[in-house]
């Protein structure tokens, strides 16, 4: 067990760490000082001595990941960050939760050096945390599985840091329990159980049995009480112990149930939902410096000699980063093929000739979309040994499976249809869906490789948290969306998204993709792995589409475009027959063939109509002035939207005079010829719309 050096410095500086808390939230007058106060040990004890990471640089590949779950009580970072050296200085405490700070209310991922994810809504970094651990273990495959356990340069800890209100978050329940089936023995939470949270004490919400809890999900549980001698101590040894178990038991991840006092040592609110979310008062905190020893008349004070101290991490870290350097060297030297793809991935870059990967889709064939994608996954996986996913217990519907790679889990979990194997490519999230975006999250933060999970559109509204969070964040995280109109049919209204496909368009930073046919959905996903900012869904059909006849570049005469179009979002996938088109019918996914088909009776009517394929709006809308009015020009105003789900959002491309074909109400159950048809989703009814929105111009 490594020895715990505690010295006076080190109490000191803890007891700074709670002052500077308090009075950052008294300064601003308003945020969560108690959870930091009585947190400070711990994150003193892990970002000073426990854990490998060097504030010189906080990507370092070698390092171990921090996650305060715990987000609202971001001093308990903020602080650490600061006294570490990590690039946070004394008057970004000051400026705790005001604009432009690097000290937001919560930790921000990609705002503050040092802050590995964005915590904000309880329960995602706990959730979060357990896709870090499959990153990690994934990644140690990819490039070193033939190392011993705990000597190989991609062998590390992911820590985190949770409370009550995490563990009643149905999230980390969901996640836990995928971590404890992956044997994560990487994975060491620490539950600060202070039992208070807004309405103060948590009986009147929670009083299950935690530690039975996790025991059940398979995980190593351990109980550090500092209250159990009825006289409240902070036993850093005996929690640095607890950690040291927990690193020492490979086979399961660790949950080190600590119960503390919310607060301490404030005299008057320790111990009260008082203290969780409101600045102490000025008369709490001098009374808090006094039983600390500080000047209640100062603030922010900060001693030579306690900075020089923490400040000193960066020199202790050097010599782990010395060590890890020499080993990744000697891998390097060892595995020149493994160090090309980890430097490629590094990168941001595919193979050159990865475009020549993709399946080529016969035309005239009836193809669903979502069969189309299974392929593609498939054609690439073969040259993107980073790319990995499933489903949430949907792989036969997702068609999220790489045929050729075992499960992702461990061996013994092997069933008659799947192959388990610690280092396999294909993952298994069960009916988890809201665990599977975070854990998605987790894994595309944690290193570079890419990762998909899967469900039915519909239940996408399951895992928006996780969804938006990877919005808000910027990160690349794939989500797979099958089943994404009233046409799966027969499951009926619960299993048919209306409003899903508009309201995930009201993400910001999401890119909502949905194909038109096979061909656009091979683009589509070699655009996805081309970006590695901001998240992507892809909305894929469940019944058969026709695959387009296509030219090799733009539309022209009564040559279809290629599906190269896509990767900008929209494009002309069908001129007017004139060249000049008196109406444009703008359609995204399956409902493409019926503005095909709408564009063909229009023009023996002498109405020349030309069709818009607009797989994503948000990739269309990032395209310059002049491409996006070559596509829709201002000077058509008469103008027709097609798709299968609610018309919001629509009218700022159709406009006033345009008109829009789609479903704002719940579906039914029967089959989805019966249901488009019922429902207005046809070919006449998207001839109906061009001629009243042609007549609405006109009569302007």
């Amino acid at each position: 067990m490594a020895e715990l050096q505690w010295d006076e410095i080190d109490r000191r500086a803890v007891d700074t760490a709670r002052i500077l808390a308090a009075d950052a939230v008294e300064k601003v007058g308003n945020g969560h000082p108690g959870t930091a106060m009585s947190l400070a040990p711990v994150a003193y004890l892990l970002y000073q001595q426990v854990m490998r990471h060097d504030p010189t640089d906080t990507d370092w590949l070698g390092r171990d990941r921090f996650i305060l779950s715990v987000g609202h009580s971001s001093l308990t970072q903020y602080v650490q960050l600061y006294l570490g050296g990590f690039g946070l200085e004394l008057d970004d405490l000051k400026a705790l939760r005001t604009w432009g700070s690097r000290t937001p209310g919560h930790p921000e991922y990609g705002h503050t050096k040092g802050v590995e994810i964005t915590t904000g809504p309880l329960g995602q970094g706990l959730a979060s945390a357990v896709g870090f651990a499959y990153a990690a273990r994934y990644e140690r495959g990819l490039f070193d599985p033939e190392a011993a356990a705990g000597t190989s340069p991609f062998d590390h800890f992911v820590y985190t840091i949770a409370g009550d209100g995490d563990l009643q978050e149905g999230v980390t329940s969901e996640a836990s329990s995928l971590a404890g089936h992956q044997q994560l023995g990487n994975l060491i939470a620490i539950y600060d159980s202070n039992q208070i949270s807004i309405e103060d004490d948590t009986n009147v919400a929670f009083t299950e049995d935690v530690a039975a809890r996790y025991e059940s999900y398979g995980w190593h549980v351990q109980t550090v009480d500092w209250k159990r001698t009825g006289e409240y101590v902070e036993d850093v040894a005996e929690l640095n112990a607890a950690i040291e178990a927990a690193k020492d038991e490979q086979s399961k991840p660790s949950l080190i149930i600590l119960k503390t006092i919310i607060g301490w040592p404030s005299p008057g609110k320790q111990n009260t939902g008082k203290i969780h979310g409101s600045a102490l008062g000025a008369d709490e905190l001098a009374a808090t410096k006094k039983v600390l020893g500080f000047d209640h008349e100062q603030h922010f004070v900060v001693a030579d000699d306690v900075i020089a101290h923490t400040r000193g991490l960066a020199e202790r870290a050097a010599e782990a980063r010395a060590e890890w350097q020499t080993s990744f060297d000697a891998w390097a030297a060892a595995n020149p093929e493994r160090k090309a793809l980890l430097d490629r991935l590094e990168a941001h870059q595919l193979p050159a000739d990865i475009a020549d990967a993709l399946p080529s889709f016969e035309a005239g064939k009836d193809v669903s979309t979502r069969a189309a994608s299974g392929q593609v996954i498939n054609a690439l996986a073969e040259k993107l040994p980073e790319l990995w996913g499933g489903s949430a217990d949907l792989a036969e519907s997702n068609l999220t499976t790489i045929k050729s790679a075992p499960s992702f889990i461990p061996s013994e979990w092997s069933t008659h249809e799947w192959s388990g194997d610690p280092y396999g490519r294909v993952m298994h999230f069960g009916i988890r869906e809201h665990a599977m975006g975070a854990i998605i999250n987790g894994i595309v933060l944690h290193g570079p490789t890419r990762a998909f999970g899967g469900t039915f559109l519909i239940f996408s509204d399951y895992m928006r948290p996780a969804v938006r969070l990877a919005a808000l964040m910027n990160v690349p995280s794939v989500f797979v969306w099958t089943h994404d109109s009233v046409a799966l049919g027969e499951d009926g209204p619960t299993h048919q998204p209306i409003e899903q496909l508009a309201s995930l368009r009201l993400i910001p930073n999401l890119a909502v993709v949905r194909p038109a046919d096979a061909n656009e959905t091979a683009a589509a996903w070699l655009e996805i792995l081309r970006r590695h900012e901001g998240p992507a869904g892809i909305a894929l059909t469940r019944q058969n589409i026709p695959v387009f006849e296509r030219g090799e570049g733009a539309a022209s005469g009564e040559v279809f475009a290629s599906a190269s179009g896509t990767a900008r979002g929209a494009y002309v996938l069908a001129e007017a027959p004139s060249g000049t088109p008196d109406v444009i019918l703008i359609a995204t996914g399956s409902e493409v063939q019926l503005a095909v088909a709408a564009r063909a009776a229009l023009a023996s009517e002498g109405v020349n109509a030309r069709v818009v394929s607009a797989p994503s709006l948000e990739w269309f809308a990032e395209q310059d002035d002049a491409y996006r009015e070559s596509v829709l020009p201002t000077s058509v105003a008469a103008r027709v939207s097609v798709e299968a789900g609610s018309v919001v959002g629509w009218r700022d491309i159709v406009g006033d005079r345009g008109r829009s074909v789609g479903i704002d109400h719940f579906g039914a159950s029967a089959d989805y010829k019966t249901l488009f048809q019922e429902f207005g989703i046809t070919t006449e009814a998207v001839i109906d719309a061009a001629r009243e929105t042609i007549a609405a111009v006109a009569d302007r």
